[in-house]
Formats: structure tokens, sequence, C-alpha cells
């Protein structure tokens, strides 16, 4: 089995998903080794390495949570904007807001994986497909707002969302999401009105 595929669902493997979530989050990749994510999951070796025949496995399905988790969370905040897509490229800001004051924040999962990570491995490669996702989606969206220059403006909104995050984790005020999203509405303005 390789990092992209995965055994049938079952409990323990959720268990198992579930604790390696909260742990690598909270710690790091690499400070947390398998022995660890066993022993607080509760389940047997030979049923980890079922389910998980690498650590690169697990990672790539933590990974994989965390992507339709924030994805989600940036597509209803941008629906909750309303239709206009220069709305929603402001709206998706609402998500960060929750995202920094929740417990144990650490910021971005991705940009915490990518930092501790090199290029080429599972971690790296499953955080530039997601940044790429959400940069896709943003230039979409900029295209359909009429904004000249939709790459542009999707890679400035990028920025805006990943600095806001990083800040969130330094000193989790809340004025920098909104100056992330007043910074937002201006770039969009300016875009859509050019």
């Amino acid at each position: 089995m390789t990092a992209g595929t995965t055994a049938p669902s079952s409990a323990a493997r959720a268990r198992i998903l579930d604790t390696a979530t909260r742990l690598f989050y909270a710690r790091g990749l690499r400070a947390v080794g398998v022995d660890t994510i066993i022993a607080e999951s509760g389940v047997a070796k030979a049923t980890f390495y079922k389910h998980f025949p690498a650590k690169d496995d697990l990672i790539a399905a933590y990974l994989d949570r965390v992507d339709t988790a924030w994805t989600g969370q940036l597509h209803a905040a941008a629906e909750a904007a309303g239709p206009a897509p220069a709305d929603q490229l402001v709206g998706l800001f609402d998500a960060l807001g929750s995202a920094c004051r929740r417990d144990g924040y650490r910021g971005c999962g991705f940009i915490n994986a990518a930092a501790e990570t090199t290029p080429g491995s599972v971690a790296h490669d499953r955080t530039v497909a997601h940044k790429q996702k959400v940069l896709d989606w943003l230039r979409d969206l900029a295209a359909d707002a009429g904004a000249p220059r939709p790459e542009r403006l999707a890679r400035s909104l990028a920025l805006l969302v990943d600095g806001a995050l990083a800040n969130g984790a330094l000193d989790a005020d809340p004025e920098a999401v909104e100056v992330a999203r007043d910074t937002a509405a201006r770039l969009v303005e300016q875009a859509v009105s050019a």
C-alpha cells in the first residue's frame, strides 16, 4: 500500500487517525513516533500496520483530513458571504477567525508540516497540492469576479490567508484576522474595479 491509498474504514483505523491528528498537530510530524500513536490510540502494533504500513501513510491520511476540513471551512465561509464572487473572496476570511481562536491553535497544519519536511516527501507534496488547490479556487473566484489579473489577486489573497494563520499562532490576536479581511476587501475592490 502506498502513501495515497487507504485500507477499509474501521473503528481502529479511526482511533489511530484521530490520535495522530491530535498529536501531529500539537507536537509536529517528526516529534510523534509510531509507538506513541499506537500506545495512545490503544491498538495493537499489527492493527496499526494493517491500516498504515508506514508512517508516511498515516501522515498522508492526516493531511488529507486537514485538507478536507480546512477547504470545507473556507468554502462555507465564502458561500455564507453570498453569491457574488467578489463577496466570497472577502467572506472566506471569516473562516480564519474561528480557526485562530480555537483552543490549541498552532497555525496552519500544512505550513507546519512543510516546515519540518523536505521537498519530495509525502508531507511536502501534500502541502504543495493543498496550497495549489486553494490558489486555483481563489483564481477561479477572482476571474468570476472580473479581476483582469485573477492569478495575481489569488496569490495576494493566498498570502494574506497564510499570513493571518501564521500570525494567529504567534499572538492569537483576533485583530490580525480583521486586518487581513479588511486588506482583502481593498484588494478585491481595486482588482475588480480596475
